[in-house]
């Protein structure tokens, strides 16, 4: 699939006489005699003078667009960060993608740096949209991720003057080769930047049939977009500890948090804003797996920090195993303990409904000091705005 184009009809004018009379209020220049052609009509006129020389429309330039909204499971068009995609082998794919440089959500608490779940989220997109776009599924399927291993270099991950461009490079791998369409595979995806590693990512993707969702899903596939806390539960009926400020979970905004304190030490309740116009882009009758990634990330900031940083700290590399569907109206907490290995310290996130494990994660973060710049956000981006 070739880069995503807009094209522009162009349609020649036909030639027109321009007759060289003296009685014209503007007479047609005299033509020098050493370049006067046979093309000329017995009057004196260049039947060719005001000919447009008609436009090729290979030779157009390519301007760039978004992929369609549908083909990533977005509803807004702010939020499709991929802008293009080329097939480059039998399981490889060039893409092109674009961050703001002041996403609402998708950004560090300083302002410095793209929020490195921004990397997640476009890998997600990525292995929806080729699915899609280039494998065969048809829209109306669903799709479950089974996992998502991720690395970041906060190094290049600073925001710059204008909008970051991206480069990716994916290859999928199907789990069931022999099939008509890969409905199971695994996506690896580099993102780069000005040729630099931003980030690198694998998931694992499975898609199903509207019918088989329906038959796996039931009875829950009634789309919601409202979240209601559990009451009824041990947590939910004792005295709740107050909530920190944003800060204390790596936020600035008190609607980007997605936990509340419970009585019990490193553990919280998962408590999203169902209209959150980021995490709950489109109704659904679960909770999406970036809600679950969000938890993680704000457990370990708040379980590493428990007293906020003037330097937020940095989700470096993230395992994440999506075990079963998280429930909308199913009270879910969220608990952590840290490890230790070579004296990084990784954070282990687990995440349970009903005493069943439905997503575990491990994090590992880095906090950034003056020394992590990014050369390339001096360059100028050569496209223009």
């Amino acid at each position: 699939m070739t880069l995503l184009t807009v094209h522009q009809d162009n349609h020649p004018t036909p030639a027109t006489t321009a007759t060289a009379t003296a009685t014209g209020p503007h007479p047609a220049a005299e033509p020098d005699p050493a370049t006067r052609t046979s093309t000329q009509t017995k009057t004196g006129t260049d039947t060719n003078a005001n000919a447009k020389t008609p436009v090729d429309p290979t030779r157009m330039p390519r301007l760039t667009t978004t992929v369609p909204r549908e083909y990533v499971h977005r509803s807004t068009l702010a939020e499709v960060f991929l802008t293009g995609c080329e097939q480059t082998g039998n399981t490889h794919y060039t893409l092109t993608a674009q961050w703001p440089r002041a996403h609402t959500f998708f950004t560090t608490p300083d302002g410095t740096h793209h929020h490195p779940l921004q990397a997640a989220e476009t890998i997600r997109q990525t292995g929806i949209y080729l699915a899609h776009a280039e494998l065969g599924i048809p829209l109306g399927h669903h799709f479950l991720m089974r996992n998502l291993h991720l690395t970041t270099h906060p190094q290049h991950l600073t925001i710059g003057p204008t909008p970051t461009d991206l480069t990716l490079t994916a290859t999928y791998t199907p789990h069931h080769p022999h099939t008509k369409r890969p409905t199971d595979f695994t996506m690896h995806i580099t993102i780069t930047r000005n040729g630099h590693p931003t980030a690198t990512g694998t998931g694992r993707f499975t898609c199903l049939t509207p019918t088989t969702y329906q038959r796996l899903r039931h009875p829950h596939t009634t789309p919601t977009n409202t979240t209601t806390p559990d009451t009824t539960s041990t947590a939910g009926t004792q005295h709740q500890p107050p909530n920190p400020p944003p800060t204390h979970y790596g936020r600035t905004l008190p609607h980007d948090i997605v936990l509340t304190p419970t009585p019990h030490p490193h553990t919280w309740q998962l408590t999203p804003n169902p209209h959150h116009p980021i995490l709950f882009d489109h109704t659904t009758d679960h909770i999406p797996g970036m809600v679950l990634l969000e938890a993680a990330h704000q457990a370990t900031t708040a379980h590493t920090h428990p007293t906020p940083t003037t330097h937020p700290t940095h989700p470096t590399t993230l395992h994440a195993t999506f075990h079963h569907y998280t429930e909308h109206h199913t009270p879910t907490y969220i608990t952590t303990h840290t490890t230790t290995n070579n004296q990084t310290p990784t954070t282990h996130i687990t995440a349970h409904q009903n005493n069943t494990t439905v997503f575990t994660a491990q994090l590992t973060t880095h906090t950034p000091t003056d020394t992590d710049t990014d050369t390339d956000t001096t360059q100028k981006s050569a496209s223009s705005r």
